[in-house]
């Protein structure tokens, strides 16, 4: 998909890190995600919620950038 992701992105004269796209992305799924999660009640049976939520977003956040920057 992305062979080479600039290591900078150019917004309006604003350099902004190369990973922000992949990184709005993942916070984009992870709201799916927990939303979804929450309306099937899953978090009702997890110790901390909070922790599942971070822990779901490290872990599509590092998935990604292993997908892209293969």
């Amino acid at each position: 998909m992305f062979q080479h992701l600039p290591r900078e992105v150019d917004f309006f004269g604003v350099l902004l890190p190369g990973v922000l796209p992949v990184f709005l992305a993942a916070v984009l799924l992870q709201l799916v995600l927990d939303a979804g999660l929450s309306y099937v009640g899953a978090y009702r049976r997890s110790w901390h919620p909070a922790l599942v939520r971070l822990c779901m977003f490290v872990c599509i956040f590092s998935a990604l950038l292993v997908t892209l920057y293969k």
